[in-house]
């Protein structure tokens, strides 16, 4: 299982950037398990400086952005 942690305050782009994730680790049948992180010291200590953030099993792989279908098939090969 992979642990993907969303960075965020709670935007739209942040709420979109999970909804994303797990609409396409299901069509993938990828296991995932989505923490979204609303924290503002927590997002600065991942070193997230624009949001939505994304990380996978704790490395950070995305920010500013949501995501598209091919960046998070890149991510989760």
């Amino acid at each position: 299982m992979k642990k993907v942690t969303v960075y965020g305050t709670g935007c739209k782009s942040c709420n979109e950037t999970a909804k994303q994730i797990e609409t396409f680790s299901a069509a993938n049948n990828i296991d995932v398990e989505i923490i979204k992180e609303k924290d503002l010291m927590a997002i600065m200590d991942a070193g997230i400086m624009t949001t939505p953030g994304v990380a996978i099993d704790g490395t950070v792989v995305h920010t500013g952005s949501i995501p598209s279908d091919a960046e998070l098939q890149k991510y989760f090969a």
